[in-house]
């Protein structure tokens, strides 16, 4: 075997594209990979010939993320220097030019069908016919796209699958055409499926009113109800479904409001001995058994005590201060989506949690009004798991200026852009033009976690203190 070929592989990514990469990788010769690794990522439902082949190939991928996480921090590094001038990440011994230690990756727990919500488009498939639920191929850039079914995505589950299946289904029955580009009119738009461990399904379906009165519209719930509570659609069992009226491309509740056809309002998860309630509009990881090792690991690095508050930033359903809640003298969680600010003070009250305290807003109007009664000697301790966008700057201030903050956990899912400038502002030396008065944060460890296996994806947990 020659020691440098190259591999090619494939991953699925998180939004269904295809992702063809090659790495020339050195290929082990002699010896496995590391029972750590081969055994942690549970792959099953393969022959007992096949299974090496795939565990290796699960290393080999495991691998390149993690090299993709060491370039990040590499660059990070590298930004750090040149923007400042020295080295502001001097307390712990480096190597390869990392500005802090780096954990082996963890893998998931659950490789296939690991999703516990997914999103599907409506448009046109590979027969062109507008009517289709899936995933999109291709770029809008060069025009090629095409909308895909879902039935060999290894990381979406044959339940969700089979909801899509059957919404398409219904669409083509339907005399209402789906709603492709807003301006073109249309009506029917995506299709949310949220799971939990317990096999309970919620859907949820996007709808874009045009200029249909209320009785129409009404009529247009009823079809789909019916549809799936004694049509076709009742094969899925679904737990409930949702109607939203939506005239833009993301709507929150606050802006139109989810309307329950039938079953359930909610989902109910068991993560880390707690029993969570989850909304339709609410954030959880969307992978379950991978987000217990997500939020043990954070955890773990937050060193928190009975002296300690925590500080829950952008804490969608409250699940990390909550899980923490029992080591610490008290939980402050700050949330913008209100309904996961409910689910969080719900599962707290279910659990017993008596410390914590929830607010609904945004972070950057809320966080200093909250942290200047925390300068007294108390220890903070703050935990940021932000969206892709990164925190806001009026956010990184308020960090940087409470003193009481010794140690922060940044939870981030892809450190480019807004979240590689965050961490910058946190690490540089004090800036009065930037309001950056306190005391720099040194990055002191780094925590790669795969959440998205069949994907190039991973979460990084950074640990800063100073």
């Amino acid at each position: 075997m020659c020691h440098h070929a190259p591999l090619i592989f494939v991953f699925l990514v998180e939004t269904g594209f295809l992702y063809v990469g090659q790495a020339g990788l050195e290929l082990l010769t002699s010896g496995d990979p590391p029972a750590s690794a081969i055994q942690s990522a549970g792959i099953t439902g393969v022959s007992h010939h096949a299974q090496p082949v795939f565990r290796f190939i699960a290393y080999i991928l495991l691998q390149v993320k993690f090299e993709a996480q060491k370039k990040i921090l590499q660059r990070l590094e590298s930004y750090i220097q040149m923007l400042n001038g020295v080295n502001v990440t001097t307390a712990v011994p480096k190597s390869e030019s990392l500005p802090c230690l780096l954990h082996p990756i963890i893998p998931s727990p659950v490789i296939n069908g690991y999703r516990n919500k997914s999103t599907f488009s409506v448009n046109r498939g590979p027969d062109g016919n507008p009517k289709t639920v899936g995933y999109y191929l291709g770029t809008w850039r060069d025009g090629n796209i095409v909308c895909v079914r879902s039935n060999n995505l290894k990381n979406i589950p044959e339940k969700h699958s089979q909801v899509a299946q059957y919404y398409e289904v219904f669409l083509r029955q339907s005399p209402l055409e789906p709603c492709l580009v807003f301006h073109e009119g249309g009506y029917w738009r995506e299709l949310i499926v949220r799971t939990n461990s317990q096999g309970h399904t919620m859907a949820i379906i996007t709808f874009h009113p045009q200029k249909l009165s209320q009785e129409e519209l009404h009529v247009q719930k009823e079809t789909v109800k019916e549809f799936f509570i004694r049509g076709p659609g009742a094969a899925c069992d679904l737990t409930s479904l949702y109607f939203q009226e939506s005239t833009m491309t993301r709507c929150s509740h606050q802006q139109s409001p989810y309307q329950l056809l039938f079953g359930e309002p909610y989902i109910f998860e068991e993560l880390l001995s707690l029993k969570i309630r989850i909304s339709p509009d609410a954030f959880f990881q969307i992978n379950t058994a991978g987000a217990e090792m997500l939020y043990r690991t954070v955890g773990e690095l937050t060193g928190v005590n009975s002296d300690t508050i925590l500080l829950d930033i952008c804490c969608g359903t409250g699940v990390i201060g909550l899980s923490l809640a029992q080591h610490t003298s008290q939980v402050l969680g700050i949330e913008l989506v209100e309904q996961a600010v409910e689910d969080a003070r719900w599962t707290a009250a279910f659990n017993g949690i008596t410390n914590s305290e929830f607010h609904t807003g945004r972070a950057e109007k809320i966080l200093p009004g909250l942290l200047k009664s925390k300068e007294d000697g108390q220890s903070v301790v703050a935990v940021v798991n932000p969206a892709r966008a990164g925190l806001h700057y009026k956010v990184i201030q308020a960090i940087r200026n409470c003193r009481a903050i010794r140690t922060l956990v940044f939870v981030s899912c892809k450190l480019h852009g807004e979240s590689t400038r965050n961490v910058i502002e946190l690490c540089c030396p004090p800036d009065p033009a930037k309001k950056l008065l306190g005391e720099p944060f040194v990055l002191q460890q780094a925590v790669p976690v795969d959440l998205f296996p069949h994907t190039p994806h991973c979460e990084l947990v950074l640990l800063f203190t100073r």
